[in-house]
């Protein structure tokens, strides 16, 4: 009885999906809540719930309608272990989803399009910069392909205005800076660094 989530950016992101004797289905969004999403997000290893969207944010998911008003507290190991109605009265338009404290997602502000600026990424559930201690045209590269931005140009540095500060040290072409080597707000590597930005050969909204 596996649970994974879908249609999202991350393994940390997406709808909730149930396995049940060999066939994958969702959950419906009635009753679904922060509690409820904590239980998927610790079964995954993803942290805790920072936010229990419904309503097929991550798309409408295929398959049967597995659970639907589920009721945990929030201490569950599984899904699996919570109450539930043995009955449902959902359509995939209700697909309920989770997003995750592990999750991680990027953008770029300030340049002059979505595929240049300072890079900030929103994890735990707040944004942050990126310190350029470690900002090397590797991670610059991963930023600008995971983006769909292509590859960097330059790496201009910007101040740190934001609460939070992560590093990344890729050490090869990963398909995301998630894949990398990564820690958040420890000072040692962030003493005296700049914002890390990027100037990518892409072009965006």
């Amino acid at each position: 009885r596996a649970v994974r989530l879908a249609g999202g950016r991350s393994r940390c992101e997406g709808r909730v999906e149930l396995e049940q004797e060999g066939t994958w289905g969702t959950v419906c969004d009635d009753g679904w809540d922060i509690p409820d999403a904590h239980v998927v997000c610790r079964q995954l290893r993803c942290g805790r719930a920072v936010r229990a969207p419904g309503g097929a944010a991550f798309g409408r998911g295929h398959g049967p309608i597995l659970r639907d008003e589920v009721g945990c507290e929030g201490h569950e190991r599984h899904l699996w272990e919570c109450p539930a109605a043995p009955e449902h009265d959902c359509s995939h338009k209700e697909d309920a989803g989770v997003v995750c404290s592990e999750h991680q997602e990027w953008r770029l502000s300030g340049g002059r399009d979505g595929c240049a600026g300072r890079v900030e990424v929103f994890f735990r559930g707040t944004w942050s910069t990126v310190c350029n201690s470690t900002w090397y045209e590797l991670e610059a590269t991963v930023l600008c392909r995971t983006l769909g931005c292509g590859n960097a140009l330059q790496r201009p540095s910007f101040g740190h205005t934001l609460p939070g500060k992560m590093v990344y040290l890729c050490g090869s072409l990963q398909p995301s800076l998630a894949h990398c080597r990564w820690a958040f707000n420890k000072s040692a590597p962030c003493y005296q660094s700049w914002a890390a930005g990027v100037i990518c050969n892409g072009t965006g909204s």
